[in-house]
């Protein structure tokens, strides 16, 4: 695996941004944007997402990496039960709920993929270089 300077380098992290902007797109365009409780959590779940990613890399260690990590799929799934309310609800389409679902099962597999490649690393983190 290469060696990243920063957390904007990480594909998860790129992935994750992804998935904050569809919902903020979602947020602006669709009848979601006047469900305010679910409006609010959703971009603060999908924000948590970039967040604990960028905060775990800044600690500078693996296991706090992996802790936030972990943060960071919890949010993710977060995203997704909520995503599921606003098609239960009728403020987003199928189609829609489909295509933003499927972009948070992809980023929650990578994260798991990133999380177990930092537990068996022999690198412990950038704090001990």
């Amino acid at each position: 695996m290469a060696h990243y300077n920063s957390f904007e380098e990480l594909e998860i992290f790129i992935l994750a941004r992804d998935v904050s902007n569809e919902v903020w797109q979602l947020m602006n365009e669709t009848k979601l944007r006047n469900d305010y409780k679910l409006r609010d959590q959703i971009n603060a779940a999908s924000g948590s997402i970039m967040d604990n990613i960028a905060e775990g890399f800044g600690r500078g260690g693996n296991k706090e990496f992996i802790m936030f990590l972990s943060y960071a799929r919890g949010s993710c799934t977060e995203t997704r039960s909520q995503l599921i309310r606003a098609h239960d609800r009728n403020h987003i389409s199928a189609e829609t709920f489909k295509t933003v679902s499927a972009m948070t099962i992809e980023l929650e597999a990578q994260i798991s993929k990133f999380i177990n490649y930092l537990r068996n690393s022999q690198r412990r983190g950038s704090k001990f270089d």
